[in-house]
């Protein structure tokens, strides 16, 4: 194998026209050779993405994963590469976000090689996308993946013959084992040095009309944009309608993709160009005539075209793959989606299962919980506190030890132990394929309400993080659609408010009942607000779609990918790494700076009152009207960075306002049921049961974090949809709350 790099074949070449990657965002001064990883979601290529750059994208067992671009690099056989992860995508022929990402970096980009990851196991489907990147490309490699489970589903492959059909190196892989990667390096370097030289199969359409048409437009393409690669594609897709191509080349901004000066020239200027108000008049004219001849085209065009793809993938595949006797493993798998999916099974599965969950991570989270309550509380604080009392200014060691220190170590002992549990159980569902199985289940409803069948997704994301729940909604092709999923996220309960709701179900709702039923009355609790969170989700979906944000909900396909046993090391490192310590350092980085607003507003005075004495004395008449405290609305005001220091927020702020510790508690067990410290501090600042019960209430339904709300606008551009998804939970909350207090006040007489 050659290491000669041959003109143009990759950026080293000064004669390489790399524009197209500097404008679409990718840094390729460091790199010899730019690598494009496309395929269907949930075919491993995040996996065979980790597999060759060394990271730790986290891959997940369902669909729409990657909706954005992720980068990293290699080097083999001494070239560096840059490899770019494209969104998971079923087609380049339409204008969703992922595929406009996909088709416009492998079309305009032009990288030096496209590798297409197809699943091996479902092969005549993958080649739809495989067959579209081959129009766009002279450069590919085919990444048969999930070799294992072809195999498991007793199917023969023949990669040979699938090469010499496609005209691409086709490489049998199962990325999760490593095997195969060797060799898709080998052929990923021969392809980018032109050491192979790939001949892409081209479909032939055979649609009446279509001969005269195509020539024409490719034609007036080749005149306006010279620069344009396959102008053949990009007519097909202008005879076809499809809006976003049009508008590139009615504006000329297909040129300035396209690495087209004149062309940009044409508009005027390369602002213009930029702009989508500015028209190119050859543009305009190429548009125009494209629209003219489609209507000489069949009606059934663009179902010929689709029909035309599939009867190609289905001739390739009856070539190349051969199936030796029945698949168990299929027949368990069908058995399984009858039982998770049924009409009358489904749900009560979902209920168990997310309930098992909560129960496993209230009742495991006690034991751990009380070594960290005794090590960074009961061991650590009396030595720092003793420490710097001696040696600092009294002010300067309460501001770093009874501030800063105790409020990281209050997050610490209050969060850990429950995300260290928690993720790891959700993310075995997550690799195990179980998620989509739940949007499948919850599909029907959320149409029913007006939203996309995918916010479904979007609301299993916020279950972890609303931040990442909001960036997942542009899965959703739909805008309206899009903005519901994006401003009901929040009554998803994200990871900084399950240790709240944990903390409040476990001391007062759990201590309600004997001994032996206190973690399941606990988990009843949490796993009732969890539920009431997806209730409020459908009915703010409904109002939104009635009135705001009026329209049709749009249709999609989900894909229910193949059970999968969790890998896991890797989900141990997903989850506790990835998640868990991301998480708790995010909040012991917010929590550290509150720790030391707190002591400061409950040690600077004024008129021999605190202000902290000041700001609850101000809250109390209102958070008593809806069933709290000003302890807690104050310690939500300074807990909008992150939701995480709630619970510390409120802890430290009752104890340094009411002065009152009891006995041993530096060392008590926050989450042990039969242990009364931390809900006699509470009573002893004026917690009721009522109390707990709205805390748990406002915890679901009030503000986003800053974090979120930053990633609301970013993702929506407009301050009226992020300040209506900032304040309408909060109203939402005030209502639930105050209809509770009420009711449970008239009751009690």
């Amino acid at each position: 194998m050659s290491d000669a790099c041959p003109p143009s074949s990759c950026s080293t070449c000064p004669s390489a026209p790399r524009e197209g990657l500097e404008r679409l965002g990718v840094r390729i001064d460091q790199w010899d050779c730019v690598i494009a990883l496309a395929g269907n979601p949930n075919t491993g290529k995040s996996t065979v993405f980790n597999s060759l750059t060394g990271l730790r994208q986290h891959t997940g067992n369902w669909p729409g994963k990657t909706i954005a671009r992720a980068e990293g690099g290699f080097s083999y056989q001494g070239k560096r590469y840059k490899i770019v992860d494209l969104p998971g995508t079923y087609s380049l022929r339409s204008a969703s976000p992922d595929e406009t990402v996909a088709r416009e970096f492998i079309l305009f980009g032009q990288p030096d090689v496209s590798v297409i990851v197809a699943d091996a196991s479902s092969l005549e489907r993958n080649l739809n996308l495989v067959l579209q990147v081959l129009q766009i490309t002279d450069k590919a490699v085919l990444c048969l993946n999930l070799m294992d489970e072809a195999r498991a589903n007793n199917l023969v492959i023949d990669a040979r013959r699938l090469s010499a059909d496609l005209g691409i190196p086709v490489v049998p892989c199962a990325a999760r084992r490593g095997e195969g990667i060797d060799k898709l390096l080998a052929e990923i370097h021969a392809v980018a040095t032109g050491a192979v030289v790939c001949k892409p199969r081209r479909l032939q359409l055979d649609v009446p009309g279509l001969r005269e048409a195509l020539p024409l437009i490719v034609e007036r393409l080749k005149k306006t944009f010279p620069a344009l690669a396959h102008p053949d594609w990009i007519a097909l897709r202008l005879l076809e309608g499809d809006r976003s191509i049009a508008d590139l080349v009615r504006n000329g901004r297909i040129g300035t993709l396209a690495g087209d000066h004149a062309a940009t020239a044409n508009t005027g200027s390369e602002s213009a160009a930029n702009s989508p108000a500015a028209d190119n008049p050859e543009g305009v004219s190429i548009v125009e005539t494209a629209l003219h001849m489609r209507w000489k085209l069949p009606s059934n065009y663009r179902d010929r075209l689709t029909e035309a793809i599939y009867a190609e993938s289905s001739r390739i595949v009856s070539r190349s793959v051969a199936r030796k006797g029945a698949s168990r493993r299929v027949d368990l798998q069908n058995k399984l989606d009858a039982l998770l999916t049924g009409p009358w099974t489904g749900f009560p599965i979902m209920g168990l299962a997310f309930a098992v969950v909560l129960w496993i991570t209230i009742s495991g989270a006690n034991y751990p919980s009380e070594l960290l309550n005794t090590l960074l509380l009961g061991k650590i604080y009396p030595f720092l506190h003793d420490l710097a009392h001696a040696h600092l200014w009294p002010w300067l060691a309460g501001l770093l030890i009874d501030g800063v220190y105790l409020a990281a170590a209050w997050v610490i002992s209050v969060m850990l132990p429950p995300m260290a549990i928690f993720f790891p159980l959700f993310t075995i569902l997550e690799d195990f394929g179980y998620l989509p199985r739940v949007a499948f289940n919850l599909d029907r409803l959320f149409q029913r309400v007006g939203a996309h069948g995918k916010q479904s997704l979007t609301m299993a994301m916020g279950y972890g993080c609303n931040a990442a729940g909001i960036i997942a909604a542009r899965v959703i092709d739909s805008p309206r659609e899009r903005l519901i999923a994006i401003i009901t996220n929040n009554f998803a309960i994200c990871n900084g408010r399950w240790p709240a709701q944990i903390l409040i179900a476990t001391i007062f709702l759990g201590a309600l009942a004997p001994a032996a039923l206190a973690g399941v009355t606990a988990t009843l609790a949490v796993f009732l607000i969890a539920v009431l969170g997806f209730a409020l989700t459908l009915l703010t979906s409904w109002a939104l779609s009635r009135t705001v944000l009026r329209g049709e909900a749009s249709t999609f396909s989900l894909e229910l990918p193949p059970y999968r046993p969790p890998n896991i090391l890797r989900t141990l490192y997903t989850s506790l790494i990835d998640r868990t310590l991301f998480v708790l350092w995010r909040a012991i980085v917010f929590a550290a700076p509150a720790g030391a607003v707190i002591w400061l507003v409950a040690n600077v005075t004024i008129g021999g009152t605190s202000l902290a004495g000041w700001i609850v004395g101000g809250l109390d008449p209102l958070a008593w009207f809806i069933g709290l405290n000003g302890v807690i609305l104050l310690a939500y005001i300074i807990a909008i960075p992150a939701n995480e220091i709630v619970i510390p927020t409120v802890l430290m702020l009752t104890v340094l306002l009411t002065g009152h510790v009891v006995p041993g508690s530096e060392a008590g067990v926050i989450f042990e049921t039969d242990n009364a410290s931390v809900k006699t501090l509470l009573t002893q600042g004026g917690w009721t049961l009522l109390t707990g019960i709205n805390l748990m209430l406002f915890s679901l339904c009030h503000n986003p974090c800053s974090t979120t709300i930053y990633t609301i606008y970013k993702e929506t551009r407009s301050a009226k949809w992020t300040a209506l998804a900032t304040f309408m939970p909060i109203a939402i909350g005030v209502a639930l709350c105050s209809l509770v207090a009420f009711v449970w006040r008239m009751a009690a007489g």
